[in-house]
């Protein structure tokens, strides 16, 4: 159990007391966050584990945005060659599609499917939501999204309408099937279009990460368009959300928030050890045995890799190092914490003012989504996404696609730690003073705090790293481009094409070779950076003291497992 005690006119300490006999419960943050901090007396056995400046550093460049970010800019306009969806789109082939996963493995599936259409010039039926998996939220997709924007945003792109309609005088039965995993254009024109041309009607089931990461780049920027522009939430959940912003501000000036990822569900999939004896090994290797395809782990040696989420007091050490100061308000992006208010409590110290959807609204404000997990996902997406910094805890759908968005927003400062460095600092700490601490968490983070060009080019998931549609402006002289916000009228000129004839497979080959290619090559990399992790030495920390965040990029979760995408998806 963490501790807060005042010490000194000019500093504070956290303690740590071990007990086997705590009690860890999973309660709703809402009264994790009302509860008190832990208690303010400091008994015999307990040990000092930082000693932390009440106020923080004075210096704030860089804490809310980057200086380089007034440099970038979203762009997403489609090229000349990019034909208007009534010359492209065949007027007898429809392509269903049924998503899979929580609200972000969703959304991915639903930007995948616009694409999948345009590549097969199908008309495309509004995707079908999973209602039945882990998360069992009964919303369907106009529950959710706004539906008439999304089908009039993309009406140059692909043609899209609300239900099947009846060819023929007569309903078609869809042909059932499922692509492989990473998909490219080819693929999909060898695979999908023989049978769309036969059935006429081809609905794709589990369509999670069925499209390669990498394609030609008027794909890709159709991808942006559906991402950032024709994907709305409804109104009320958009007006919701924008109000809880709203109260944020009221309090604060500037604000983070920290999607803490602390759930039993995901330190159960981690198969770290987080101090709480027997009972938090029993309790969440029950969890963990849902899934058979996860094996018998080592908790030290996943930490020292990198694959634990931090605890909510480490993640509130880093922010304090980074400079953030004591009287910053977080809102906390999250569902049960693991351990209830004891966990959350060092949090608590370091930054008082923790706040959540249920603790800035009333109940009669969230009673219209608090039945549903997606709603209540998409409240959180909002505000996150409106904030000053946003702290992700792990690298699942959700960190990823705000980490996209932020940066084709105008590189807003979105923060990942660097969990394989920061180990070692969490262990060593005792022995530095507060600001060796603060100036190692700041080496270790080089690279994971949202500044532009920190990915190459085509490295990582495309929804995180969106190069394609990030321009720079490289005239000092030129201002840069309007906010892509104010761009949505410009996103779909497409006036002036002329109609060519479908190519066929044949004439994609070339282009689908070299998506496969880079295919492979994600996986060789990724082979390679795994095998880096391995070899790590710590000794080595000065010499690498800028991390490479591409080889951090899968450390927590790992997408490949489809049995455990429903839980983590978010």
């Amino acid at each position: 159990m963490l501790w807060y005690s005042t010490g000194t006119p000019t500093c504070f300490y956290l303690f740590l007391h071990v007990s086997r006999s705590n009690s860890w419960r999973s309660t709703r943050v809402l009264s994790q966050l009302n509860s008190s901090g832990g208690g303010s007396l400091v008994e015999p056995g307990r040990r000092e584990i930082s000693r932390v400046p009440k106020g923080g550093w004075s210096a704030t460049d860089g804490l809310w945005g980057s200086k380089l970010a007034s440099k970038f800019y979203g762009c997403s306009n489609s090229s000349s060659k990019f034909l208007d969806s009534g010359v492209m789109t065949h007027p007898d082939r429809y392509l269903m599609i049924v998503t899979s996963g929580g609200l972000n493995q969703q959304r991915t599936g639903i930007i995948d499917a616009v694409v999948a259409a345009r590549i097969l010039n199908a008309t495309l039926v509004v995707p079908k939501l999973d209602q039945t998996s882990f998360w069992k939220d009964a919303s369907d997709f106009a529950e959710i999204f706004n539906a008439d924007w999304f089908i009039s945003f993309l009406s140059k792109d692909v043609r899209i309408v609300k239900e099947l309609p009846k060819i023929g005088g007569k309903l078609w039965a869809p042909h059932r099937m499922r692509v492989p995993r990473k998909c490219t254009q080819r693929c999909y024109l060898n695979r999908v279009l023989p049978a769309l041309v036969k059935k006429h009607v081809v609905r794709l089931t589990k369509f999670d990460y069925r499209l390669a990461n990498r394609l030609d780049s008027d794909l890709q920027k159709l991808r942006c368009r559906v991402n950032y522009h024709a994907l709305r939430f409804t109104d009320p959940i958009q007006e919701m959300g924008e109000k809880i912003i709203q109260r944020m501000r009221e309090r604060s000036t500037y604000f983070i928030a920290l999607h803490l990822r602390f759930e039993p569900d995901m330190l159960a999939f981690s198969g770290c050890y987080y101090g709480g004896g027997e009972k938090e090994k029993r309790e969440l290797g029950v969890i963990r045995k849902r899934w058979k395809t996860l094996h018998a782990s080592n908790p030290e040696k996943e930490r020292r890799h990198g694959r634990c989420p931090l605890t909510p007091e480490e993640v509130g050490l880093m922010l304090r190092a980074l400079g953030y100061r004591k009287n910053v308000h977080i809102y906390v992006a999250s569902g049960d914490i693991y351990g209830g208010a004891k966990t959350l409590a060092p949090l608590k110290a370091l930054f008082p003012n923790l706040h959540t959807k249920e603790t800035v609204t009333s109940k009669d404000e969230l009673a219209p989504f608090s039945k549903y997990s997606s709603r209540m996902a998409a409240l959180d997406f909002i505000v996150c996404d409106g904030s000053d910094a946003f702290v992700t805890n792990n690298n699942g759908n959700m960190a990823k696609i705000l980490a996209g968005r932020r940066r084709y927003l105008g590189h807003k400062r979105t923060i990942r730690p660097n969990a394989r460095k920061l180990y070692s600092l969490f262990l060593s700490r005792g022995n530095m003073s507060w600001d060796a601490f603060s100036s190692k968490v700041h080496m270790a983070q080089k690279g994971f705090m949202g500044e532009p060009k920190e990915l190459r080019p085509g490295r990582g998931e495309f929804h995180e790293n969106p190069t394609t549609c990030i321009c720079e402006n490289t005239d000092p002289k030129t201002p840069t481009k309007p906010n892509p916000r104010s761009e949505q009228g410009l996103i779909n000129g497409t006036e002036g094409r002329k109609a060519i004839t479908e190519p066929t497979v044949a004439n994609h080959t070339n282009e689908e070779l070299v998506g496969s290619s880079a295919e492979e090559d994600d996986a060789s990399v990724e082979k390679e950076d795994d095998t880096s992790a391995e070899k790590e030495d710590d000794t080595s920390e000065e010499k690498e003291e800028i991390a490479d965040p591409e080889a951090e990029d899968d450390a927590l979760v790992r997408p490949d497992d489809p049995e455990l995408e429903e839980v983590l998806s978010d």
